[in-house]
């Protein structure tokens, strides 16, 4: 019998990784920072204490080298999990990534698959400025191979990340530092979410508001505010590629409005790949153009008065809700 208990979002990416590991003695944990609170806060805790350093391995500054070790590891026969605490230096790792990892499966028919995961931490606000704010999973989303997970909850964080463990092949499981400290009821038991469906947080018949990861929370924070004005439904999509057309068909098609809420960058990103596939797939339900909330089309400040308004909250949602609306 599982018990159910409140648990942070960070302890609960602990717990799955400490699940896991117990569960498959090939399970490993490599990359910079992981016994620093400071770099992974809470995620990491206790586990080279309880799994020593040959399976927990804090590794110098070299993302190219230690991720393409990973990637060797995990063709070997092992499951490594490598965190990169910055989004942004994930960058410096795409060759193993993007020439390896992600067409390794398809290079040999099939027969070979690469059990990998790359858990890219985002680090928004706090004036980190341009060059460690980046959310980046609309580069790696393009690409063939790859599956892109973003977890808004600590349920769904345990569960995808174990989920992203045990999948054959490549999975960047996409963190954001502002989930840490939020708290959802999430069962002590050995569980997984499945990759590749999103959820329907809430049921609706005016509009279909669509995001994921941190954005999750200004949504429904938007929804509290507006809910004696408008029934909207909310999509978590949790997994970003291959992203469940499905529940987003079925919504669409139910209400005929849509925002889609996205905080990366408006062109060439996620939320543009979601509007394209609503036109493909319900233009005629539609009774207006989709909407997008997204950050504006410049790098990130560094002066905490700009990051106010660069960055988006409930209240640009309802704006955005309350154009199509009212």
């Amino acid at each position: 019998m599982s018990l159910n208990r409140k648990l942070k979002y960070s302890l609960a990416i602990n717990e799955a990784i400490n699940q896991a590991m117990e569960k498959d003695e090939s399970v490993f944990l490599i990359g910079q920072g992981v016994e620093s609170p400071w770099y992974v806060g809470n995620t990491c805790l206790g586990l080279i204490e309880k799994y020593g350093r040959e399976r927990v391995i804090d590794t110098p500054v070299s993302e190219n080298a230690i991720t393409g070790a990973a990637v060797g590891a995990a063709i070997a026969g092992m499951k490594p999990i490598i965190v990169h605490p910055r989004f942004d230096f994930l960058l410096y790792a795409c060759d193993p990534i993007i020439n390896e990892a992600a067409n390794w499966n398809y290079m040999n028919g099939g027969r070979l698959s690469v059990p990998v995961v790359f858990w890219p931490i985002i680090n928004r606000g706090g004036e980190q400025a341009a060059q460690h704010s980046q959310a980046l999973q609309a580069i790696f989303a393009h690409i063939p191979g790859l599956k892109i997970l973003a977890p808004s909850n600590a349920y769904d964080a345990k569960g995808l990340m174990i989920s992203s463990i045990f999948d054959p092949n490549p999975v960047i499981f996409v963190d954001d530092r502002w989930l840490y400290n939020t708290e959802e009821i999430v069962p002590e038991n050995f569980y997984d979410v499945p990759i590749g469906k999103a959820n329907i947080i809430s049921e609706g018949t005016d509009l279909t508001l669509i995001s994921y990861s941190f954005m999750i929370t200004q949504c429904k924070k938007a929804i509290e505010e507006l809910k004696n004005r408008y029934s909207i439904e909310l999509i978590d999509l949790r997994t970003i590629k291959p992203i469940d057309i499905e529940t987003i068909k079925k919504s669409v098609n139910k209400t005929g409005k849509v925002v889609v809420v996205d905080a990366t960058w408006k062109s060439f990103g996620v939320s543009s790949e979601i509007v394209a596939l609503i036109n493909d797939y319900c233009f005629s339900s539609l009774k207006t153009s989709v909407k997008r909330v997204t950050l504006p089309d410049c790098p990130a400040p560094a002066a905490s008065t700009l990051e106010e308004v660069y960055y988006p909250d409930y209240k640009n949602i309802i704006n955005t809700i309350n154009e199509i609306l009212l």
